[in-house]
């Protein structure tokens, strides 16, 4: 899931109800957040990208909810089944597994579709696994993918969501 949301306060308000709204907006946004992880997501829409010869179908994470649930709860994913998350802005993406309960591989993909690092990931891990520099793009995949078909950071993906 990726990490990073920061809540801000508001300036210095005088008005005793208008913290009080904001405390009750962020008590529903985090209660609303909790309660749709407690279970898997429905599938995603998919895309095919393809890394060389090999052929991924990927669920397409875009909004905050569907990030954040990711592939949590699920049992199984298909050998070539991924979850690719697409950001609007580049950012160092941060994932952790807490609530996923398969291992995962997961590639931090640059604009153009170019690979700059990969990550083994453990389930019902707190350990963070961070992109090497600012992308936009993460696929996750079943653990040890990337590594049995030989690809490495600075092999490309392609695909829809990628520059040429």
């Amino acid at each position: 899931m990726p990490a990073g949301h920061r809540i801000e306060t508001m300036p210095d308000s005088k008005s005793m109800p208008r913290r009080f709204l904001a405390v009750l907006a962020l008590a529903a946004l985090v209660t609303g957040a909790a309660m749709a992880q407690d279970r898997p997501q429905p599938r995603l829409e998919t895309i095919e990208l393809t890394a060389g010869m090999h052929l991924i179908r990927a669920e397409v994470a875009q909004t905050a909810q569907q990030q954040a649930t990711g592939m949590m709860f699920r049992t199984a994913m298909g050998a070539n089944e991924g979850m690719l998350f697409v950001n609007e802005q580049a950012g160092v993406r941060c994932f952790w597994m807490r609530n996923t309960l398969i291992p995962l591989s997961i590639a931090f993909i640059a604009d153009d579709g170019t690979i700059v690092n990969i990550a083994e990931m453990q389930p019902r891990s707190d350990d963070s696994h961070c992109s090497a520099r600012p992308v936009r793009f993460a696929l996750e995949m079943p653990k040890g993918w990337f590594a049995r078909r030989g690809i490495q950071p600075g092999a490309k993906l392609r695909g829809p969501p990628f520059r040429p």
